[in-house]
């Protein structure tokens, strides 16, 4: 049974199934309980791909059953199943469940159908699917909710678009199912339901970490890294704005590039062309990769998509183009797309074991809230409490003048450099300085000398 209220898809969603079984040859009989024109239904299902019009009339045919709903139960369940026998159908879909309770105003007449038919289905090897209009806090008081083995519940959440709609199995009797609630989209294929990335992602209790680094290519800060990220880890750079951390994420895929490893830079934020010119301004040429299909860079605004779908649509990029290493600018645009801020962390976790069982070194930027400020936050972030690394970047202001400095913060199972560096960013690349010991403070981005030394604490 599919219930739902008005508009959240319920028809569409069993004429799909319905079109489905007609096109692989199963005889399916699609019933009608009012007295509309079934051309009005035809209409509205006609804009969708899903429909042929030569399925009608043999592998799917229309039936209106109101004469026989009319007459009684009884009446109505042999005109069903005298019709299922004749097309020899293995499929029946019963559109308009609510109109038969409001014609019939008695709850024994519907138990009666109820069980005469699913009786009669069971002789004739047919499946039902039945659709209502109730809410399922009603529907559960009714006999036909513990009559039927499945209910699939439709319903809508308020998005920042507007509606957006939710498909739940809510009980599927004697089989293995996913729990929660799913966003379900629809345009012109028909339905399309896109399962929480978490209800799919299987424990990757058997994965064994590789061999090997996956470096920049900056040899100063791999150096930091004793030779780079740990391949098919996750890494996040987390910095104030115009820090520099978009051309660390440029020099990491670049790298990957250089070496036979093929790279995604996916982008909620800056066009593929301005990410290509920015690199140039520094000296990092990414056309010469780009053309040869070594990295690949992904523009996706992603305005009113929520987090299953672009995860979904980075999965499926990143196998697409046999990527070994993953670039996410500004992956704060993700954490917002959640339904559910209280899903962050399952969310997340989920994703990163689907990178790195794909063989995936990944590398995401997020922005801090203060460029300046006494405060080192990482608690509204949940990719800083589960990637296994975490680099630092910030502005220093330092007698009038503005620094850039980074630090590691977590490399997880691996030895690192945890020294504070400065780093400069000129025409001729990004350089990673020696160590800073004439300074405190740096991390909180106001940095005090050291006793009582006047000497220029950085160059």
């Amino acid at each position: 049974m599919i219930t739902g209220q008005p508009g959240t898809g319920k028809t569409v969603l069993a004429s799909q199934i319905a079109f489905h079984h007609a096109a692989q040859g199963t005889p399916v009989v699609l019933a009608t309980t009012t007295s509309e024109s079934q051309a009005k239904l035809l209409e509205d299902l006609s804009g969708f791909s899903f429909f042929s019009r030569k399925k009608l009339g043999e592998e799917l045919f229309f039936l209106s059953i109101y004469a026989w709903l009319k007459k009684g139960p009884r009446e109505a369940r042999e005109i069903l199943i005298h019709t299922i026998r004749e097309r020899k159908a293995r499929l029946l879909v019963v559109d308009g469940l609510r109109s038969v309770r409001d014609l019939w105003q008695d709850e024994a007449k519907l138990r009666e159908f109820f069980y005469e038919l699913s009786v009669g289905l069971a002789t004739v090897d047919c499946t039902a699917l039945f659709i209502t209009e109730y809410p399922l806090s009603k529907l559960i008081d009714f006999p036909e909710s513990t009559t039927v083995d499945g209910v699939i519940s439709l319903t809508f959440d308020e998005g920042p678009g507007g509606r957006v709609r939710r498909a739940e199995v809510v009980k599927l009797r004697g089989m293995k199912h996913l729990h929660g609630r799913h966003l379900m989209k629809m345009d012109g294929t028909g339905v399309r339901i896109l399962p929480r990335t978490e209800a799919v992602t299987q424990p990757d209790l058997d994965f064994i970490p590789p061999e090997g680094r996956a470096g920049f290519g900056l040899p100063e800060l791999d150096r930091l890294f004793d030779g780079g990220l740990p391949q098919c880890s996750a890494a996040l750079i987390a910095g104030s704005t115009g820090v520099g951390k978009t051309l660390l994420g440029l020099h990491f895929a670049a790298a990957g590039g250089r070496q036979g490893e093929k790279a995604l830079v996916f982008s909620f934020s800056e066009p593929s062309a301005s990410l290509t010119a920015r690199a140039r301004r520094v000296s990092l040429e990414l056309q010469p990769l780009i053309s040869s299909g070594m990295v690949h860079l992904r523009y996706e605004p992603c305005f009113e998509m929520e987090a299953d779908e672009i995860a979904e649509l980075l999965l499926s990029e990143l196998e697409r183009i046999g990527a070994r290493r993953l670039v996410l600018e500004d992956v704060e645009t993700l954490e917002r797309a959640l339904d559910r801020p209280a899903r962050a962390r399952s969310f997340f976790g989920a994703l990163l074991i689907r990178l790195r069982t794909m063989g995936i070194t990944s590398l995401f930027t997020r922005k801090i809230s203060k460029v300046i400020g006494p405060e080192l936050d990482f608690s509204d972030s949940p990719l800083a409490n589960i990637a296994e690394n975490l680099l630092f970047l910030r502005h220093v202001e330092l007698r009038g003048r503005l620094y850039r400095v980074m630090s590691i913060l977590n490399l997880r199972n691996s030895r690192y450099d945890p020294t504070l560096r400065e780093f400069e960013i000129r025409d001729e690349g990004l350089r990673v300085l020696d160590p800073l010991h004439s300074a405190e403070g740096l991390l909180t981005g106001m940095a005090r000398p050291v006793g009582a030394s006047r000497e220029p604490v950085l160059p």
